[in-house]
């Protein structure tokens, strides 16, 4: 069931998702300090093109909420507002239920990518 639920994933606007967090990752790289994040986009571009099947772990260590609180504000908010947005309209549809839940969970990880691990469901 994942794989036919990433297949029409990517056919429905993941591959555009996927391809603006690899965009965003190339421009945070641009400069010296926001290669950790761009990286941290690349991490998870993997997780927006195949949502299904996968869950976000997340661990409360103290470098990676001073790292998280700096994203928010340089470009976090931005990211899991878009994901928000998407899920919403979405959800307004029976057939959009699952991949409302999908855009949920990638809003989450826009708000806290450090410190998360993405587990196999």
């Amino acid at each position: 069931m994942s794989i036919l639920g990433n297949i029409i994933w990517l056919i429905a606007g993941g591959f555009v998702c996927g391809i603006g967090w690899i965009i965003a990752g190339v421009l945070l790289c641009c400069t010296i300090i926001g290669i950790p994040f761009g990286f941290q986009l690349f991490k998870y571009a993997g997780l927006v093109f195949c949502p299904f099947g996968k869950k976000i772990v997340s661990n409360g260590q103290i470098t990676s909420i001073l790292l998280n609180i700096f994203w928010i504000l340089v470009s976090g908010i931005e990211l899991a507002v878009f994901h928000f947005i998407i899920g919403c309209l979405l959800f307004i549809t029976i057939i959009g239920i699952p991949f409302a839940k999908q855009h949920f969970k990638l809003a989450t990880l826009a708000l806290i990518p450090f410190g998360s691990t993405v587990v196999p469901a």
